[in-house]
């Protein structure tokens, strides 16, 4: 008799890993977590407890900061816009919608992804409330990615929402991911767009093991992973290239509680190796021909 295929073989090895600290960390739920992620993180528990202490952050840490800070900006958001709109995009086995649609019953909160992740993703949704929505399924890089925004209502405001995506593309590609958003989002009464990035690590001191490191992810992913900025002001100004008109750089240095920072844009690189970034969308039309060559998310992850 043959074996039946696991329902989660399609899912790549880091969306299991990080499915699976979210449910460590207590903020998810079982039915986020696979057993492969499990196994994961138990073959990876030394080394990111070698990290933590010797690099001072890992991957499970920086996942930890990343989650937190966007979180943080999406409360308030919706404490600023009670009916606020969120697309939450390469969703994964991310835990954020069923939780704010548990804390915040009001605002209209969607994801997408793959097809074999959403499907995945909406039966996991589904176990835990029937009425959760399905899991959108439409490709980044055509025309299609469209038809998510045709979802809302663009008399409300609409946050977008990407986690542990954009390092994957290489500049082109972001900048082509960066431009649909501002063309597709440019009729709605506000858009903000939530995302880390990790940046190049050129303040820490062991800049050259990170590297190295995320020359193996990029091998083991199959991916254009890399990174694309070495100060903040470089990804405000890649940002507003695209079409964004004010963009801020958090960096996690700025939170600690010896700091003495302003929780405005820093024009230095603090070392974090990871940083989140708010983006909102210009309020004029934007006038300008926008071209998509088909080009599958697949390729790209």
């Amino acid at each position: 008799m043959s074996q039946a295929l696991s329902q989660h073989r399609h899912i790549s090895f880091t969306a299991h890993y990080t499915g699976y600290i979210w449910y460590r960390m207590g903020i998810s739920h079982a039915v986020f977590a696979t057993s492969k992620g499990k196994i994961l993180a138990t073959v990876l528990h030394p080394l990111e407890s070698w990290a933590e202490k010797c690099v001072g952050g890992s991957m499970r840490s920086t996942l930890k900061q990343r989650h937190r800070m966007i979180d943080q900006h999406l409360t308030q958001l919706i404490e600023q816009h009670p009916n606020l709109q969120v697309l939450e995009i390469a969703s994964g086995l991310s835990p954020r919608g069923w939780n704010f649609r548990q804390k915040f019953p009001t605002i209209e909160y969607r994801e997408l992804d793959l097809p074999d992740m959403a499907r995945i993703k909406t039966q996991a949704l589904q176990q835990l409330d029937p009425h959760s929505p399905a899991v959108l399924s439409v490709d980044l890089f055509s025309s299609d990615f469209k038809q998510a925004f045709d979802v809302f209502d663009p008399a409300r405001p609409l946050v977008l929402i990407s986690e542990g995506l954009i390092n994957y593309f290489d500049p082109a590609m972001l900048l082509q991911l960066l431009q649909a958003i501002c063309v597709y989002g440019q009729g709605f009464k506000e858009l903000h767009y939530l995302t880390d990035i990790y940046p190049e690590p050129v303040k820490h001191k062991l800049a050259k093991l990170i590297w190295s490191s995320s020359k193996l992810l990029k091998w083991i992913s199959r991916s254009a992973f890399g990174f694309h900025f070495t100060q903040p002001q470089q990804a405000q100004d890649f940002f507003k290239q695209a079409g964004f008109e004010k963009v801020s750089v958090v960096q996690p240095q700025q939170y600690l509680p010896h700091s003495t920072l302003p929780l405005s844009l820093s024009e230095q690189h603090l070392g974090d190796l990871v940083w989140m970034i708010h983006a909102q969308l210009k309020t004029a039309p934007i006038n300008a021909v926008f071209n998509l060559p088909h080009l599958a998310l697949a390729d790209y992850l």
